[in-house]
């Protein structure tokens, strides 16, 4: 592999074999890798991505029709791969389920459901999922490869984000909602690290491992009292362990995403995910444009209203959001966020709306109080025509 990746010459690999077959000056015995950097032909970090394309190779002989190239990443429930399907000469992603959990049937039936969920979903902003199976000891999962970072990357390397390429990514990602929910499906793990960027930045929704059928009775009951997501985007009823999760979860952890975009703090810290999590349901949200004073108005509104404690009062689809976010985004004020309107719920801007599409729009006469100098001129006036009256009438008794 040294070799291959041009790292070393033939000679400089095989002069350090002869000293690995030897003794070294300090007694001790060395491997060829540790020789490779003390005699400068490799540096300590080169070696070590050399030895994850090794362990990436041992992995990927075991996935036939799928050559590996490297390791993408590791996480705790598993380890992504670069590889090149060979049939079609394509660049894919490879998820692996490590082999510590092949004899855990809760993991691995988790791991086919996010192939499953994903293989229902065909929209330009959601990672495409092309296969799912096993391979000798090996579970696998096959995606769409998508070369670039994440939002997570880009908030931890540049702090926060403009607050135009932040409508454009919200947008994008609310298009991939809208179309998994119109499918019935909710995400529920909607965060920074689950959107990721291509090169042209274009956002792909990733990672439908808490994806659930908003129709799977069976698994809300089984799921009912636990809390499902990640502590610092997730939504109160996801916290609340409700068996009636709805799109509006989504929306709130979109909400809650956007906020760490556009403020580069999340919404909600504390000292551990217990805390983040009560003052998810307890606490006030400190509005965006407070944070970041550069904000607009409009989305710190919009924001705000997505994350709202109650789901009511939240949008009542991501199409919603979407419009409203176009708005912010041309200048203008977001009609259904707007606090000028003093709307308190989802039912009474539907009112509003219907009022002004017949152009009968209701007027609320309680609050209307008389000024008090108009009351005076009316007594006065009132005064002076009475006076008025009893004149004429006297002149016409004498005449």
């Amino acid at each position: 592999m040294v070799i291959d990746n041009q790292l070393a010459t033939p000679e400089e690999v095989q002069y350090c074999l002869t000293l690995v077959n030897g003794t070294t000056d300090d007694g001790n015995d060395k491997s060829l890798a540790e020789m490779l950097v003390r005699n400068d032909f490799v540096t300590k970090r080169q070696m070590a991505r050399l030895r994850d394309m090794a362990a990436a190779e041992r992995s990927g002989q075991k996935i036939p029709g799928y050559k590996i190239h490297s390791k993408l990443g590791a996480g705790a429930m598993a380890t992504v791969f670069k590889a090149r399907q060979i049939s079609l000469d394509r660049t894919v992603a490879i998820k692996v389920l490590p082999r510590k959990f092949t004899n855990n049937p809760q993991f691995i039936e988790r791991f086919y459901a996010e192939g499953r969920a994903a293989a229902q979903l065909n929209h330009p902003y959601i990672v495409q999922a092309y296969d799912v199976g096993k391979a000798g000891d090996y579970h696998f999962f096959v995606m769409e490869y998508v070369e670039g970072s994440t939002v997570y990357d880009e908030i931890i390397r540049s702090k926060r984000y403009n607050e135009t390429d932040a409508i454009e990514i919200g947008m994008q990602v609310a298009e991939a909602l809208q179309h998994a929910h119109e499918r019935g499906l909710i995400h529920r793990d909607v965060k920074p690290k689950n959107i990721m960027l291509t090169k042209t930045g274009i956002a792909k929704l990733a990672d439908m491992g808490l994806a659930r059928a908003m129709s799977d009775k069976e698994a809300a009951e089984a799921e009912q009292g636990k809390a499902f997501g990640t502590p610092y985007y997730i939504s109160p009823e996801q916290i609340r362990g409700e068996m009636n999760i709805t799109p509006a979860a989504d929306i709130y952890s979109l909400g809650a995403t956007l906020y760490h975009m556009v403020t580069g703090n999340v919404p909600f810290d504390g000292k551990n995910p217990s805390a983040v999590m009560h003052k998810h349901l307890k606490a006030d949200l400190i509005a965006p444009d407070h944070v970041n004073p550069k904000l607009s108005a409009g989305i710190s509104e919009v924001i705000e209203m997505m994350m709202a404690k109650d789901p009511k009062s939240r949008y009542r689809s991501c199409k919603d959001v979407i419009s409203d976010l176009k708005a912010v985004k041309a200048k203008q004020h977001p009609p259904l966020a707007h606090k000028d309107y003093g709307i308190a719920d989802m039912a009474s801007i539907a009112a509003a709306e219907a009022a002004v599409a017949s152009e009968e729009i209701p007027v609320n006469t309680a609050n209307l109080v008389e000024p008090a100098y108009r009351t005076w001129l009316i007594w006065i006036l009132s005064g002076l025509l009475l006076a008025s009256v009893a004149m004429n009438i006297f002149l016409l008794g004498r005449g």
